[in-house]
């Protein structure tokens, strides 16, 4: 038997439980890895509230949280190639994260960049992914100010990184005590609150390019005003909100190359994972109400392994 974190039921924290389940099974196409390290996204207490993805299957309870895993192969299925047993690898899990072992099909796997550590390849498969899929999507030629709304978190704090690397300015929406975090970025930092498109161009003078975000809601609505081509408003946090504004959903690729790519900036320090805290299996628990507050800085990720 092996551990794992899951919520027994839809609700809130009191349906969470560490429970012992069988090893999964790897099938054809998909990993069995020994979890060393899981990331911790909003959309996983989502999940736990009853939220399902576009076209996955309805949750078969007890269902264990998390969605990104970093480990060390231990078996592989029936036509897998290109991975071998002892692989130190990372991707989208499909038997979750919180585990002491978990699935991962190849097309959303990748290996461990060596200089990479477990705990930092955990957070790619969401919070970089995510970035790396939405700067591509807006392909801002370099010099054009982009808005990154929610820039203190994991995606945000992704999109900034790589937008200033390739050649854009980029002004930053997150709250006050994420401030410097977002400066350190080389981001324009702008709090959220009363004014805020009018902070906003003051922050942009020549004018926003793009805009990349993360919060949805109100705050989606109201940084809309600041770019002209809604064809370069794109959101991770308010889907049917911006299909209203004229904008798009991010397109999301969900597949090996993207890992690949996205292994390859953090090894070079491009999207090197800003982690902020990190908690033990049994204190699962603690790391999802710290993400689940929305005020953790960066990733918070779940050590399994040594």
């Amino acid at each position: 038997m092996a551990k794992a974190y899951a919520f027994t039921r839809h609700g809130g924290p009191e349906v969470e439980a560490l429970i012992d389940r069988e090893p999964p099974e790897p099938g054809p196409g998909q990993l069995l890895v020994k979890v060393r390290a899981a990331g911790v996204n909003p959309v996983d207490h989502k999940l736990r509230g009853g939220y399902r993805r576009p076209g996955q299957a309805p949750a078969e309870l007890p269902e264990v949280l998390g969605s990104e895993a970093s480990g060390v192969v231990e078996r592989t299925g029936p036509g897998v190639e290109g991975f071998a047993v002892g692989d130190a690898v990372f991707g989208s899990t499909l038997t979750g994260g919180y585990a002491e072992c978990t699935l991962l099909p190849v097309t959303v796997a990748a290996r461990v960049p060596e200089g990479l550590s477990f705990v930092e390849a955990a957070t790619l498969p969401v919070a970089a992914a995510t970035a790396y899929d939405g700067v591509r999507q807006l392909a801002l030629p370099a010099g054009s100010t982009l808005l990154v709304t929610g820039a203190g978190g994991g995606v945000g704090g992704n999109a900034v990184r790589l937008a200033r690397h390739l050649g854009l300015r980029v002004v930053g929406t997150a709250s006050e005590a994420k401030k410097d975090v977002v400066e350190s970025l080389g981001a324009v930092h702008v709090a959220p609150g009363p004014d805020l498109v009018e902070r906003i161009r003051a922050a942009a003078p020549d004018g926003v390019d793009g805009v990349f975000d993360l919060v949805g809601g109100d705050h989606l609505r109201a940084v809309a005003d600041v770019v002209a081509d809604r064809t370069k408003l794109i959101t991770a946090g308010g889907k049917q909100i911006v299909t209203e504004l004229g904008g798009s959903a991010v397109a999301r690729a969900r597949d090996a190359a993207t890992l690949d790519a996205v292994a390859e900036l953090a090894a070079s320090g491009v999207l090197r994972p800003h982690i902020t805290a990190t908690y033990p299996l049994d204190r699962a628990g603690e790391a999802l109400r710290a993400v689940e507050s929305g005020h953790a800085l960066g990733k918070v990720v779940i050590e399994v392994g040594p």
